[in-house]
């Protein structure tokens, strides 16, 4: 049903590896958080790679008549992963737009989902060009255990923030960070029920 290697299945590979990348990245930059502008390019460089892979993607669909899956299921992964990691740059953007130079425990533990969640992905993706698809399913069903966690964890900072923060404005700045953190999870969880897609109509 595939071929091997295609170019398309290819570059998601890639795309996957770079948002891998990004999310082992900004883990790190959680940890031990220094220069939150050398941190927020950094971040900009991978979103700018995984940009480039997705153009390299449009171009081969404007000029390929078979497409070894649907093309609307091609497009829909290209975003969906496109979307990860805009979410983790638009995240360590955050840091030098706020002025925040700390991070905090619930910071860290969306970094570690994220992490978790994109190496799951990742190990779907390889599977695709495959032909693994039904293999493919309980990755999807970890991301989406992983971003059930990532909700719980949005309450609790929000909870825990409202009852500690002394400074309105520094409420608001890190309001925003976790909420962002959180919707990047739902974009993973996005890349997994597009994956959930693509088994249904072609295993």
């Amino acid at each position: 049903m595939f071929k091997k290697k295609d170019v398309f299945f290819s570059t998601l590979e890639e795309m996957a590896g770079v948002m891998v990348e990004a999310a082992d990245r900004f883990a790190k930059g959680m940890a031990e958080l220094k220069d939150v502008t050398s941190f927020a390019r950094e971040m900009k460089e991978l979103e700018h790679r995984c940009d480039e892979h997705t153009h390299t993607i449009l171009k081969e669909l404007n000029k390929t008549f078979i497409t070894p899956i649907e093309r609307e299921d091609i497009m829909a992964l290209t975003k969906s992963l496109d979307d990860v990691v805009d979410g983790i740059e638009a995240s360590a953007s955050r840091f030098e737009m706020y002025h925040v130079d700390q991070s905090d425990e619930h910071m860290i533990g969306f970094a570690e989902i994220l992490v978790k969640s994109v190496q799951q992905i990742k190990l779907g993706i390889d599977l695709l060009a495959q032909k693994k698809l039904l293999a493919i399913r309980e990755y999807c069903i970890a991301v989406n255990e992983l971003e059930n966690e990532a909700d719980d964890l949005l309450r609790n900072a929000i909870k825990s923030l409202f009852a500690s923060a002394k400074d309105p404005i520094e409420l608001i700045k890190r309001k925003d960070i976790y909420e962002r953190l959180e919707a990047t999870t739902d974009s993973c969880e996005d890349v997994a029920n597009t994956l959930e897609s693509i088994i249904m109509r072609n295993s």
